[in-house]
């Protein structure tokens, strides 16, 4: 048959050179998006002339992320207190006055009504707004004092409680949202509305790679603990947003294979992967002249990651180097994959190998009702987690310059939600205070920052609000918040958003 095609068994063309009609081609021309028409526009000597403006980059600040020949990342504003961080986000929201702000005086007023003063005209949730009482809950453990300081920390927290004298506590954070999505999304974006670059992807954009072999910005989500409640989590608090894909947060999985898609297939050879990968970014790089796409590029990087992660993700999962002192210092729960102890060590060995930012997710803390049977199995599962990545990155010498990160979205109401007595109560959402502790990278040792008032409701002094708090973890790293923005719909976006954000200088050395 004349004129068939090669891949039809003919001597024909291939697929890739049948002609496109001309017409075809002026349509796509004329529907080209704002993207495109920018891309294109790198062919000329305007662009050139704006790229000498933003940097050497189809989108301006883009540049910073790029690697120069020898490796280094370019500078950043300031020179950095921290090069990397580690963020343990207690998903749900832990409960402030159970575990780090010590209200003794809470015993004596078991039972009684929260006064209306203190309550104030706050909004409340559906679930006890309906309430006719608001009776008092005081912490079901005891506190004692740790550390030299003496600094007191819930019974619940025997590990954590040794590095008082090592970390920063916040215990006046605060946030605008009441409810879950709103409030997880605001602190790990900046923004209530999903669609926004979450914290690890600014810096990724900001900042850029640390390594050439695993991902800038990598999430894990550690397995679920039975009998919790489980507010969920979802990709759009590592979502790049508007910036390019290439700035993501990588997810690795608690079971399975800690990556999907990335083994090669069966029968598949190294050097049949290698000449796939040239060919497929062959094709990617002709449509990027033509189409000047950036999301192109990125599908480049991100084909020639995925390669070099082959090689490199076995070597960073395989843990029989580590030392029999490792387990000893994070505990038997570290050698179950999925884990938080586990996922603890893994972000410490993905510190050593150069991953800029790690975010440690442990779901579980929503505790609505039954705090005395769920708060206890939170604790087993993190404490000792938390305590040993602290602590092995002091002895390697990492922590001066990695930034380590406890907390979660918002606190929970002194006042019990649904039936209270002296075994078990609840505890609804509560965005006025709530406590987040930092360790290393630059942050005071043994403080205590800001004061809440008796009944763990109300700030007294020295108000957080998660605006300022993202404000003085880019700081920590060398970035100016106010400068680290990208263009889009219109405006300079940024982390902080357009409220007002300031550094919290008393919480950094």
């Amino acid at each position: 048959m004349q004129g068939e095609c090669c891949d039809h068994g003919g001597e024909g063309p291939t697929v890739y050179d049948l002609p496109v009609p001309l017409s075809l081609r002026e349509e796509w021309k004329r529907l080209a998006t704002r993207r495109h028409f920018l891309g294109r526009m790198g062919k000329t000597l305007g662009w050139a002339g704006l790229t000498s403006l933003l940097g050497n980059s189809f989108v301006g600040r883009a540049a910073a992320a790029e690697l120069t020949d020898a490796g280094a990342p370019r500078l950043p504003d300031f020179a950095p207190k921290a090069k990397r961080a580690i963020y343990l986000f207690m998903s749900g929201a832990p409960s402030q006055m159970d575990l780090w702000d010590y209200k003794p005086g809470l015993t004596a007023l078991f039972d009684k009504d929260l006064p209306d003063s203190v309550r104030g005209n706050q909004a409340l949730t559906g679930m006890t707004s309906g309430q006719a009482r608001f009776p008092i809950a005081p912490s079901h453990w005891g506190f004692s004092r740790q550390g030299k300081s003496g600094r007191y920390v819930s019974d619940l927290l025997p590990w954590t409680g040794k590095l008082v004298d090592d970390i920063t506590l916040i215990h006046t954070m605060q946030t605008d949202a009441i409810n879950h999505e709103p409030a997880i999304l605001l602190i790990n974006t900046g923004n209530m509305v999903p669609g926004k670059p979450s914290l690890g992807s600014w810096l990724s954009y900001g900042l850029g790679s640390m390594n050439e072999n695993l991902p800038t910005f990598v999430v894990l989500n550690s397995l679920t603990i039975p009998g919790t409640d489980l507010q969920p989590i979802s990709p759009k608090l590592w979502s790049s947003g508007f910036l390019s894909n290439e700035y993501a947060g990588v997810a690795f999985r608690s079971q399975g294979a800690p990556v999907l898609y990335l083994d090669d297939p069966v029968g598949m050879s190294r050097h049949v992967r290698r000449e796939l990968i040239e060919t497929v970014n062959t094709i990617n790089q002709m449509t990027f002249e033509e189409v000047g796409d950036p999301e192109t590029h990125a599908r480049i990087h991100q084909y020639e990651m995925a390669f070099r992660m082959q090689a490199s993700l076995p070597e960073l999962t395989d843990l029989s180097d580590e030392p029999a002192s490792t387990w000893t210092l994070y505990g038997e729960d570290a050698k179950q994959v999925g884990s938080f102890a586990y996922n603890c060590l893994l972000a410490r060995r993905m510190v050593e190998r150069g991953v800029r930012f790690t975010q440690v997710y442990q779901r579980g803390w929503d505790v609505h009702s039954n705090v005395v049977g769920n708060l206890p199995k939170l604790c087993a599962a993190t404490d000792r987690g938390s305590y040993a990545l602290v602590t092995d990155l002091q002895r390697r010498g990492l922590l001066d310059d990695t930034l380590v990160i406890w907390g979660g979205e918002f606190g929970r109401t002194v006042y019990s939600q649904g039936g209270l007595s002296k075994d078990n109560y609840g505890r609804d959402h509560h965005p006025r205070c709530f406590t987040t502790w930092m360790a290393g990278g630059g942050t005071k040792k043994g403080h205590v920052h800001g004061q809440t008032d008796d009944f763990c409701y109300n700030v007294v002094k020295d108000p957080v609000h998660v605006r300022d708090f993202n404000a003085t973890v880019l700081r920590l790293l060398g970035v100016n918040h106010e400068r680290l923005t990208f263009k889009f719909q219109g405006l300079a976006q940024k982390l902080t958003g357009v409220v007002p954000a300031k550094i919290v200088p008393d919480l950094i050395a």
